[in-house]
């Protein structure tokens, strides 16, 4: 085995799932971190700044003489500009580009909204790279796919090789997860109901909340959990429901304490999506991996979460409706042992402990070496 490597770490948005990745990566990781991080708000401007924001910290750090053997940075990083303005030892490091979302086929509520400069930063940071590494088969192809579409409508000087060039230097590399410990026996209660997802349009939580209304109006009893991080500008459907849910609800809001989080996870008989957006997905896979039935639309990445259990991952899959939705909750409310025990159960947590931080801390930390 070769010596731990000195790996310098850039995260412009060092919250949410951005840190928890790189945060549980390092805690499970045998190389040696130095990790610079941005508050993780106001991310068109982190885009914008954090390149030379990073360069300034990171030259003043060789100053006093520290040094390192690989660079590791995620997509929000400008690594052209940080490239050109760091000095020639930094410069020369091995790089690593880590794709979290990308800024072409992130999903805006209207057209207009999206501000293709920043989509092309992550053209030129993924070619400034030495590997590109995505969370995603799904978000690899369909980004490159994007770009390709993208470059195709410019006027002239259209860098359709750069593609190539991406596509050769990429990989797929998941994020890691936690484990759970096995769940203790069931209390007698109605089907427990999650929604884990971020507090977002792109979530979609319109067609959550009218599923849910739905099992409301049909008398079936149920009992939900709705968590996940919150900004500043949180859908009105949010408050609207906490009042017309008011009976029913257990837990409402972020889980801020690890503890309660993962409790919440671990109490829920069937975790729910209902996302227009989704390159991989951290807080299903934990909340599979915690024992909860999930209830998928198959699109995004989804199909690739549950890619080990083959045809048997059907059942997990709705069409995306709230109609269908409501119809598969009402099914389990009526058996809701079901969603949590059996073969089946063991067979869901099996299949996403690929994930697992065990297995995959070592795979990274090798992908780290091979540059």
């Amino acid at each position: 085995m070769t010596s731990p490597l000195r790996v310098l770490a850039l995260e412009p948005y060092f919250d949410g799932s951005h840190r928890a990745m790189l945060e549980g990566w390092i805690a499970h990781s045998r190389h040696q971190w130095t990790t610079l991080g941005l508050p993780g708000h106001k991310w068109k401007w982190r885009m914008r700044h954090a390149a030379v924001t990073f360069a300034e910290m990171v030259n003043q750090r060789t100053a006093r003489g520290e040094s390192w053997d690989v660079l590791f940075a995620t997509d929000m990083l400008n690594l052209a500009e940080f490239k050109g303005l760091v000095n020639a030892a930094v410069h020369r490091l091995p790089s690593v580009v880590y794709f979290h979302e990308n800024q072409l086929t992130y999903p805006v509520r209207h057209k207009d909204e999206r501000d293709l400069h920043f989509a092309f930063t992550n053209l030129t940071t993924a070619l400034a790279a030495d590997a590109v590494w995505f969370n995603s088969a799904y978000h690899r192809e369909t980004f490159i796919e994007a770009l390709m579409g993208w470059l195709r409508r410019m006027p002239d000087h259209q860098p359709l090789e750069a593609v190539d060039r991406i596509r050769e230097r990429s990989a797929v590399q998941w994020p890691g997860t936690e484990t759970f410990l096995p769940r203790p026996p069931r209390a007698a209660s109605p089907l427990r109901i999650l929604w884990t997802a971020r507090w977002e349009y792109d979530k979609n939580p319109e067609t959550f909340f009218d599923a849910v209304a739905r099992l409301k109006c049909q008398g079936v009893p149920f009992r939900l959990s709705v968590i996940g991080p919150q900004y500043r500008e949180i859908p009105p459907i949010f408050d609207e429901s906490a009042q017309r849910f008011a009976q029913e609800i257990d837990r409402w809001g972020y889980q801020a304490d690890r503890t309660q989080y993962e409790a919440s996870l671990t109490e829920a008989d069937v975790v729910v999506s209902t996302a227009v957006h989704e390159f991989f997905g951290i807080s299903m896979v934990e909340a599979i991996a915690a024992g909860a039935y999930p209830l998928l639309p198959r699109r995004l990445a989804y199909p690739e979460l549950l890619t080990p259990l083959g045809t048997a991952a059907a059942e997990y899959f709705y069409d995306g409706t709230a109609e269908m939705l409501a119809e598969r909750l009402a099914s389990l409310a009526k058996v809701v042992e079901y969603a949590v025990d059996g073969d089946r159960a063991a067979d869901r947590v099996q299949a996403v402990g690929r994930y697992a931080w065990s297995r995959r801390a070592a795979k990274m930390d090798a992908a780290l070496e091979s540059l």
